[in-house]
Parts: C-alpha cells; sequence; structure tokens
C-alpha cells in the first residue's frame, strides 16, 4: 500500500496509483477530501495540462498549495485524470 503523509497524518492511501514525471499520483477516491481545501493558484504544463491546486490542513497546520490535479488532462497525461499529487513536505512512503 503505498501513503501519502504529512505531518504524521495519512492524506492518502491506494495501491492504484499513478506515476508520473517523477510525481506518485492518487486516485480521487483514496484521497482524505477532508483535508484539503480548494486552492485559487492555477499552473500549466505543456505536457500535462492546467493544474488546479489545494491547500492540506492538519489540526491547525496549512500546507499552502501542497497537492494538486489536472482536472482535464492532455491526451499524454490521460493515466492521471481523477488522480491528484503532493509535494512541499509530503512523503509517500511504499
Amino acid at each position: 500500500m503505498v501513503k501519502a503523509v504529512w505531518k504524521e497524518c495519512v492524506i492518502a492511501e491506494s495501491e492504484q496509483i499513478q506515476e508520473m514525471d517523477g510525481y506518485v499520483y492518487f486516485p480521487i477516491a483514496s484521497v482524505r477530501q477532508d483535508l484539503l481545501e480548494p486552492s485559487e493558484r492555477r499552473s500549466v504544463c505543456p505536457k500535462k495540462g492546467e493544474a488546479h491546486y489545494f491547500h492540506i490542513l492538519v489540526g491547525n497546520d496549512c500546507n499552502v498549495d501542497a497537492a494538486w490535479r489536472y482536472p482535464e488532462p492532455k491526451h499524454a497525461a490521460a493515466r492521471i485524470a481523477e488522480h491528484i499529487a503532493f509535494w512541499r513536505g509530503v512523503t509517500v512512503e511504499r
């Protein structure tokens, strides 16, 4: 089982991950939605499309823009549709 952990809290857990460009993408259904808050941040990847970000909230701590997904990924990134990835101190444990 692969886990995404921040502040000793499991944010996501799945065996059905996708890996792309060095990041692990978890199916949306495996991510604790109660720990995510939508962000206004957007970025564009020529290969994957427009990324939408989320803050991660654990207790009183907020990890700003530490999760993202591609709601409408380009064809080359179709396998990460409906998946979320993490960074900024979130560790992926295998």
